[in-house]
């Protein structure tokens, strides 16, 4: 794997401080508190933990050891006993947070639900009391593929109280996407649904995981249990399908939280996109409480009157970190959505903000890009005025997305927390403290208190400011995942042997370039097989899209690298353009010209295609991979079940 020296000339000076009246209410203040908190941190990381998960969670035991580190494999909290269902749930019902909301859902067709802390501790417990009826002990699997419903954050959360890990599959995977899943997990019941709405349309649940399970696809699947959604006609296999309303209506609300180990298994996630075996991402009790907890509680300067919502889908680590485990550990109240923006309502967004008076709005650049090309209408014709911060997750965020954002939603009054982490860090890595940290537009400014991270080149030394290398983190940090499920060695080869140990010091690999400025912030660049090799010249994709995006006829770009006999690569970009501007070979010329203009003669694009949409998973990320193929003019390669719409794909090939 080459070094990846990206060469930038698209330089992003402009800062944003937050306001005083913010800053006022903050509770870190200032960059100086922020960096005291890091400084103590990073001079005993384990005691700065330590005090943490004592202040900030209950225990039912305290640990013996905060860190037993055995590079590449780390224990936090050991001997400890906890039980995340217990902190998300049961220590807020003896205080006045018993009738808070604790979750507010709204449903893609306009039905909604409100669960206090007390109902909802009152449904989690009558499930975990089905799944013991179903005969899950602790420790066994439960696969979960549901829609966005309250029932899935309860199945989750009914999980964790019993100590029967859950591995959580999206619902936009197919039926043997889902099957690889379940069997890499041994999972031994399922918890799904008659079906989910998404765009106007019922997406059959039920019928993929039954596809999947047919002919004992999936032997250790015992149960199914089943939410009535949709109402959709449905097969019910005897002595193995179950309603979940029939089942919960005759369980028992007392169910106490088995005391779990710091160190047990949690989790599974299977990261998205994989080809070949699933990888399941393996996260643990003690540690991911902890630090989703703090994230969550810092990051998003969480009050008890705030009103947080996370667009994302509970199937991926952003909704089991920021929209189930961290808010409900801290007692806030958390918004699901079942919707998405569609034909129907493309204004779904706006209208549920100023429906539940929304405070802080948590969403992905993908996202953002698609409301860019909507339009401002739609959002200015809602009142957003309750909103007081804006975070985004998934990828890196253009600087025009940003702005745009920063303007049309947050009116100018509103930090952006532009948050940098993965499916494996189980928590935010680089992200700004919104009352202590300006930010600047793309940029995910500077790490959490805790966490070391550098960016080195293969050796493992520190690169000089504004210039690319390899993003790492150099010590542990309690949500980090432990393993890949069953697969010790493949844990190490993938994440701790890319880049040389320093003195014995083994350096985690997130898989992504990035560059530090002057100021120390981060610039995450894309993962680094999204560097394009132009005549020696490496370029970061988002560089490249970035410059795309702020042409006014641009509403979104992605840019792949295609091979050239000259060059190496050459720069193969997909553009979508705004609703009022038409593709023409001067256009083309117009952006090619932009793009030398704003980076410089060596990012000039090869080849500009454009398009009415773009290659996406059902969660809004950009496939990169067909994208490549296509410009490479090859045969789609990997399972294209995780698509939003198949059909763009054919699109694109007609160019």
């Amino acid at each position: 794997m080459a070094s990846p020296t990206i060469e930038s000339i698209l330089h992003e000076n402009r800062l944003f401080s937050p306001a005083d009246e913010f800053v006022q209410n903050a509770s870190i203040k200032s960059l100086e508190e922020y960096r005291a908190l890091a400084e103590r941190a990073a001079a005993d990381p384990a005691q700065f933990w330590a005090e943490l998960a004592s202040q900030e969670l209950h225990w039912f035991k305290s640990w013996d050891t905060v860190l037993d580190w055995q590079p590449p494999f780390a224990k936090w909290f050991v001997g400890g006993k906890i039980n995340i269902s217990y902190n998300c749930l049961d220590r807020h019902l003896t205080t006045w947070r018993r009738n808070k909301a604790a979750l507010i859902w709204e449903g893609e067709p306009g039905d909604s639900r409100t669960l206090t802390y007390a109902q909802l501790h009152r449904e989690v417990c009558q499930v975990a009391n089905v799944l013991k009826g179903l005969g899950v002990q602790k420790g066994d699997r439960v696969g979960i593929y549901m829609p966005m419903v309250p029932e899935a954050a309860i199945a989750m959360l009914a999980c964790a109280r019993i100590g029967a890990p859950h591995t959580v599959i999206f619902g936009g995977f197919s039926a043997e996407a889902l099957k690889d899943r379940l069997n890499d997990a041994e999972a031994k019941v399922v918890i799904t649904a008659d079906g989910g709405f998404r765009k106007d349309k019922i997406v059959p649940l039920k019928a993929a995981v039954d596809q999947a399970l047919a002919d004992g696809g999936v032997p250790s699947v015992a149960s199914v249990l089943v939410v009535q959604r949709t109402k959709a006609e449905i097969t019910m296999v005897e002595g193995r399908d179950h309603w979940w309303h029939e089942l919960q209506a005759t369980a028992s609300a007392h169910c106490p939280a088995e005391e779990m180990d710091a160190e047990d298994l949690l989790f599974i996630l299977y990261t998205s996109g994989t080809t070949g075996k699933p990888k399941g991402v393996v996260h643990t009790t003690g540690g991911y409480n902890l630090y989703t907890h703090t994230t969550f509680k810092w990051t998003f300067d969480i009050k008890d009157t705030d009103v947080y919502w996370c667009t994302a889908d509970v199937g991926w680590i952003t909704g089991h970190s920021y929209i189930v485990y961290g808010p409900l550990s801290n007692g806030a109240t958390t918004v699901m959505y079942e919707g998405v923006p569609r034909p129907s309502n493309p204004g779904c967004f706006w209208d549920v903000i100023e429906k539940y008076g929304v405070t802080i709005f948590y969403t992905a650049p993908t996202a953002i890009r698609a409301f860019i090309k909507m339009g401002d209408e739609l959002p200015k014709a809602r009142d957003l005025s309750s909103l007081r911060l804006l975070g985004t997750v998934g990828e890196p965020i253009n600087p025009e997305a940003w702005m745009w954002y920063h303007q049309v939603i947050g009116g100018e009054r509103c930090p952006i927390v532009d948050t940098w982490w993965q499916t494996e860090t189980g928590g935010f890595m680089i992200t700004p403290l919104p009352g202590a940290i300006a930010t600047k537009p793309g940029s995910a400014t500077l790490p959490f208190p805790g966490i070391l991270a550098d960016v080195v080149d293969l050796d493992g030394n520190p690169v000089p400011p504004g210039e690319g290398g390899y993003l790492v983190i150099k010590h542990p940090w309690p949500s980090m995942m432990r393993t890949v499920y069953g697969d010790d060695d493949r844990y190490r080869r993938t994440y701790w042997e890319h880049i040389a140990p320093i003195n014995g010091q083994y350096l985690y690999f997130a898989g992504d370039g990035a560059r530090k400025d002057a100021d120390g912030y981060f610039w995450v660049m894309g993962r680094v097989d999204d560097v394009i090799n132009v005549s020696g010249h490496r370029l970061g994709t988002m560089e490249v899209e970035s410059a795309l995006v702020s042409h006014p006829a641009v509403a979104e770009a992605a840019v792949v690298g295609r091979k050239d006999d000259l060059k190496g690569e050459d720069i193969f970009a997909f553009v979508i353009l705004e609703g009022h501007y038409s593709a023409s070979d001067e256009l083309k010329q117009e952006l090619k010209q932009h793009v030398v203009n704003e980076i410089g003669a060596i990012a000039r694009p090869g080849e500009i295609r454009f398009a009415d949409a773009l290659p996406k998973t059902r969660s809004g990320k950009i496939i990169r991979r067909f994208l490549r193929n296509l410009a490479s003019g090859e045969a789609i390669a990997g399972d294209a079940s995780t698509m939003e719409d198949q059909s763009v794909l054919d699109q694109l090939r007609q160019g």
